[in-house]
C-alpha cells in the first residue's frame, strides 16, 4: 500500500522544488526539508504555495509546448 502511494506521487510530480532549486542555486534536498518543516509550522500554507507553483509551472510548460506546435507547422 505504501510503495503505491510513493509510486504515485514519483509518477506525477511537479518538479516545483527541483525548479526552485535550480533558480536559487541550492541543493534540492534543502528545498524539500523547507516545505515539510514550514509546513508544519505554519499549518499548511506551504502546501498551498507548492500546489499554486506547480500549477504555474503546468500552464508554462503547456504554453511553450503549444508555441512549438505552432511554429512546426
Amino acid at each position: 500500500m505504501f510503495q503505491q502511494i510513493v509510486t504515485f506521487f514519483e509518477k506525477r510530480s511537479f518538479g516545483v522544488c527541483t525548479y526552485l532549486a535550480e533558480r536559487l542555486n541550492i541543493s534540492i534536498s534543502k528545498i524539500r526539508l523547507f516545505f515539510i518543516y514550514a509546513s508544519f509550522l505554519a499549518v499548511g500554507f506551504p502546501i498551498i504555495f507548492y500546489i499554486l507553483a506547480a500549477l504555474v509551472l503546468d500552464v508554462r510548460h503547456y504554453i511553450k509546448k503549444i508555441r512549438l506546435w505552432v511554429w512546426d507547422v
